[in-house]
């Protein structure tokens, strides 16, 4: 198998990917048999991981390195031919859904195909086509904003991911100037990051109405596969969140308080969980790998076979450096059956959190290299991250090793962590619902709907004289409300259902990792729900999930000793 650096790209001819892609399409609609149809599906399924994969190439080695002139000038094409593909693969989509032997069809590659290719279809129409790549720039826009911060902080010029470990600092002053540093970078570029905004969520409602929908919210929910639930059973979802999860987040952050010693917790102090410092590896970048290649090791025979050819193939891009775009992310070269693992470690437990994290999203992908339809190497979204969020729960036995003795502390903090991002992460949902209802909104107005609903499920927020975000603009930093709008519902969503996995491996560890192994192999050939239950979990739609699922937690913290932190 061959190495990451050892991929070779050269850049591909779109023309004659159009012939192809055409010539197979022409033969799939012709076909007089299920039989000959399946044949066109399987090439044009293959034409389709073979640009995927060279799409998704391009940008992990423009992330890797943002400055490296060849991959921007190459990325910037893939945002130009990407949109053109789309069209060709909605042209496949109505097909395959108008095909006479759909039966046979949807026997051979399953009934999820069929869904997707519904919904999918629905979402391009050749009118729309320089819209799409108008979004594609915008978004690289956001992305090279943020990737180019060069803030003056602690006697160096220092990236978002870098200033923002100093945000766990002991010392209350580092934490407030590593908070105010942050805060000054997105204040200073406040207008460029409305203008971006702005500009896509009015592109965005010009391309729903384009295609027929009635606001951009109805186009988004199609964009991301979601065929067995819509905004109505999200809102009653959020609604559950607000009653059973905030009050128990609150409560955390009461502790958190009592356990710093102060009266009133500000946003900078909210990276700081105790007064002894918060858990972290015991290690520096090359130890925490190889306590990775034994945690896989031991865990399972599928997991040390996994991440021994995750290292062997240089797959992993895990440390900060100049230049390197932010965040964090998993991807997956469907033509090398390689998953690719990106991240910005910064000494921080957030580091573990990603080698658990992004390893589950990898470990899906890997199990899932077998199907032949690229729609399936992946699951929709939520789904998705269930893989991601259940290993972070599954790799807790190895915890000792990696923090010594703030593993209790670590455990601790990760539990915590998820109750406090669920609230977080339905504020930010219902903050796109917000807009996209009313995309005339000027961008006061956007902050001052942010502000509103940050109130509702993170009523403890106190941004202390940082007057930029108690203006409402702490949304600027979150890039999947300009990237992937709607998409963020979806770790809560994930979260709920590793908590699930999380209660099932305190019984029985060995049965859990059997399901989720199970799930992985599943890949994205069911629907969110259906995953769900092929698997034991609860659906977080269904009406007293949140309070079921939450009552282990509660026992848990009950029970947490916290006080010698």
């Amino acid at each position: 198998m061959i190495a990451f650096a050892d991929i070779p790209y050269a850049r591909p001819d779109l023309e004659d990917f159009k012939r192809r892609f055409r010539d197979a399409l022409e033969r799939l609609t012709d076909g007089e048999s299920a039989a000959a149809q399946d044949v066109a599906i399987a090439e044009i399924n293959s034409l389709r991981i073979s640009f995927d994969s060279l799409l998704t190439l391009v940008s992990i080695r423009h992330t890797v390195d943002t400055r490296d002139t060849f991959y921007k000038a190459e990325q910037d094409f893939m945002d130009e031919a990407g949109p053109v593909v789309e069209g060709l693969e909605s042209e496949f989509f109505s097909a395959i859904v108008a095909s006479p032997f759909r039966t046979a069809l949807e026997a051979s590659w399953g009934v999820q195909l069929f869904r997707l290719a519904e919904l999918k279809m629905r979402c391009f129409s050749p009118e729309v086509l320089e819209d799409l790549q108008a979004e594609n720039r915008l978004m690289s826009e956001y992305d090279a904003l943020k990737a180019g911060a060069e803030i003056e902080f602690a006697g160096a010029k220092r990236n978002l991911a870098q200033v923002a470990a100093f945000a766990e600092s002991k010392d209350r002053d580092v934490r407030k100037a590593a908070t105010q540093a942050v805060s000054g970078f997105y204040a200073a570029n406040a207008g460029e990051f409305e203008r971006i905004y702005d500009e896509l969520v009015r592109l965005r409602h010009g391309i729903a109405s384009k295609l027929g929908f009635a606001n951009f919210t109805e186009l988004a929910y199609a964009r991301l596969g979601r065929s067995d639930y819509g905004a109505t059973e999200v809102a009653a979802y959020r609604d559950q969140v607000l009653a059973e999860v905030v009050p128990v987040a609150a409560g955390l952050r009461k502790r958190q308080a009592e356990r710093l010693g102060l009266e009133n917790l500000e946003f900078c102090d909210e990276g700081l969980e105790f007064q002894s410092g918060n858990a972290t590896p015991k290690g520096d970048a090359a130890w925490l790998l190889e306590q990775g290649k034994g945690l896989y090791r031991e865990l399972s025979p599928e997991t040390a076979e996994f991440f021994s050819m995750m290292t062997e193939r240089g797959l992993l891009d895990l440390e900060t450096r100049p230049g390197k775009a932010s965040g964090g992310y998993c991807d997956y070269l469907g033509s090398w059956e390689a998953p690719f693992i990106f991240s910005n470690w910064n000494g921080t437990s957030g580091d573990v959190d990603v080698l658990t994290h992004e390893v589950g999203h990898a470990f899906q992908a890997w199990r899932s290299r077998g199907f032949r339809a690229p729609d399936y190497f992946f699951p929709t979204y939520e789904a998705c991250e269930i893989h991601s969020m259940s290993m972070e729960f599954l790799a807790w036995p190895w915890m000792d090793r990696i923090f010594g003795e703030d593993e209790a502390k670590y455990k601790l903090s990760h539990l915590s962590a998820g109750i406090l991002f669920v609230p977080y992460g339905v504020a930010v949902d219902e903050f796109q619902h917000r807009v996209y209802e009313r995309p005339e909104a000027s961008p006061s107005e956007r902050r001052a709907m942010w502000r509103e609903i940050e109130r509702k499920y993170l009523p403890w927020r106190d941004y202390g004289d940082d007057g930029f975000l108690a203006s409402g603009a702490f949304w600027f930093r979150q890039g999947h409300i300009f990237q992937d709008p709607f998409y963020y519902i979806d770790y809560t969503l994930a979260q709920v259902c590793a908590w699930d996995f999380w209660r099932r491996s305190l019984a029985d560890r060995e049965a859990a990792f059997r399901a989720y192994l199970a799930l992985c192999d599943l890949g994205g050939s069911r629907s969110f729900t259906e995953l769900c239950r092929a698997s034991g979990l609860r659906v977080p739609f269904e009406k007293g999930a949140l309070r079921d699922i939450m009552q282990p937690l509660r026992d848990w913290l009950a029970a947490a000793e916290d006080r010698g932190f």
